[in-house]
């Protein structure tokens, strides 16, 4: 797709401050959360004692480094309302994760933390050319996941004109899209390639019948070539969006026209780059774990948060005019690391080979199992296009065993790739499970 010429900036004051000034107004808001979270959260109290650092005395942002960090496992500790900073009639809004791998973690929220979401919503709407204009189809989920909620007070903060569809049942979707003249898709990277093959069984052309032009997908990671299917099979620019429940939900980054790194509202969530495996910090053009604290957040401040996701980050100026920091797509988990016969692999390694080979559908499932006494097998189950498999069984089995050389020869990892009849493998409406791990069940 072609890039915009002209960027559009929500709040072009805060967008394009100097770093000199975004640093002291980053100071500030600093040391009123840590004031905050001091004389209400006694985990945080304990964690500044232990560092032995004083809210009011606090001079730079680099002492922030003194302290230790907030972790999912914390926020289980204190479950649900352990981090609270403000009495819980003063919470409007409670989120939460999942909770699929033990208690759910809790994002609550007053009226202004919400009026701070719609705020980051906002800059990621115009950073995708999105305006009143427009019509924003969400097909996010509604409910305690953030998608839904956090898209919907975003595009009405811009003015723009906003259909709850949520997920699922998809033909219906399609038909909404169509008949009410959705120019905006908002969903998870998956289930925009599911809409797209719905709409082709259903003989609906996008580029004819569509006036779709702008898609912001997240909450799960995807890759280049997803973002080019997507692209194509529906004329639309793809963003890609990022966020926490932790921090906020989504709006924590987004992509603008230049695509080249997702923007940080720093003015909102210091962001740092550490080692995952010391905690020491890392320079910004390393590849480390990325720690955000909130700096407006006021009844559930975060400091330090570990987000587990591996990126990098640039504070130098966008082509768009932009002068915040800068994230590159997540590039893994530091703890989702699969140990495959003592290999070290991320699952993100293994779809970029896969989905990098012509013919392969992007939709896919690693399979891993330990047969008792004998070592483990990874199984790699993805997708052939209808163009692939219309050219045989011989042909199929040639990519099959292509993918599994081109695995062997960049990741020294060996595999049984199967490659499947198109939409053979389960479609999902939210987030896509791309992992099994049948070890994890034998006790």
């Amino acid at each position: 797709m072609a890039k915009r010429k002209t960027a559009r900036i929500w709040n072009r004051e805060m967008e394009t401050m100097p770093r000199k000034t975004l640093q002291k107004l980053q100071l500030e808001r600093l040391k009123q959360t840590l004031e905050r979270v001091y004389n209400t959260v006694p985990f945080y109290r304990k964690m500044l004692d232990d560092a032995r650092l004083k809210p009011a005395a606090v001079k730079s942002l680099a002492e922030l480094d003194r302290l230790g960090f907030t972790t999912k496992q914390d926020l289980r500790d204190h479950y649900p309302f352990g981090m609270l900073t403000v009495p819980l009639d003063q919470v409007v809004r409670i989120h939460a994760s999942s909770g699929t791998t033990g208690k759910p973690t809790v994002g609550a929220y007053n009226k202004n933390d919400l009026a701070v979401w719609a705020e980051a919503m906002a800059r990621v709407y115009f950073a995708a050319g999105v305006t009143k204009k427009d019509i924003v189809h969400n097909a996010y989920g509604y409910g305690l996941f953030t998608g839904g909620l956090g898209f919907h007070i975003g595009a009405e903060k811009i003015g723009a004109t906003v259909i709850p569809i949520s997920g699922g049942l998809s033909k219906r979707q399609i038909t909404l899209m169509e008949d009410f003249g959705a120019t905006v898709l908002t969903c998870t990277p998956s289930y925009a390639l599911v809409l797209a093959e719905t709409a082709s069984e259903a003989g609906v052309d996008f580029r004819s019948r569509m006036k779709v032009r702008v898609g912001i997908f997240g909450a799960e990671p995807w890759t280049e070539e997803m973002r080019r299917e997507a692209q194509e099979r529906m004329n639309l620019e793809a963003f890609d969006i990022y966020g926490l429940t932790e921090i906020i939900g989504p709006g924590v980054s987004i992509e603008c026209p230049e695509h080249n790194g997702l923007h940080i509202p720093e003015d909102h969530f210091l962001a740092q780059l550490v080692d995952p495996d010391t905690g020491e910090p890392l320079p910004d053009d390393a590849t480390g774990e990325l720690v955000i604290t909130t700096l407006t957040k006021e009844a559930m401040p975060m400091l330090r948060y570990r987000t587990r996701d591996r990126v990098t980050l640039t504070r130098e100026k966008c082509a768009c005019g932009r002068t915040m920091a800068r994230m590159s797509k997540v590039q893994g988990r530091t703890d989702d690391m699969l140990v495959v016969r003592g290999v070290n692999v991320f699952p993100s390694q293994i779809e970029q080979v896969v989905l990098a080979t012509e013919g392969i559908a992007p939709h896919y499932l690693l399979v891993l199992d330990r047969p008792k006494n004998e070592l483990d097998i990874l199984e790699i189950w993805t997708e052939a296009t209808p163009e692939l498999w219309g050219l045989g069984t011989e042909m199929v089995q040639r990519i099959e065993e292509r993918i599994g050389n081109d695995l062997r020869e960049t990741l020294g990892l060996s595999a049984n790739v199967s490659v499947l009849r198109p939409y053979a493998i389960q479609r999902s409406e939210g987030k896509a499970k791309r992992v099994i791990d049948k070890r994890e069940l034998v006790k």
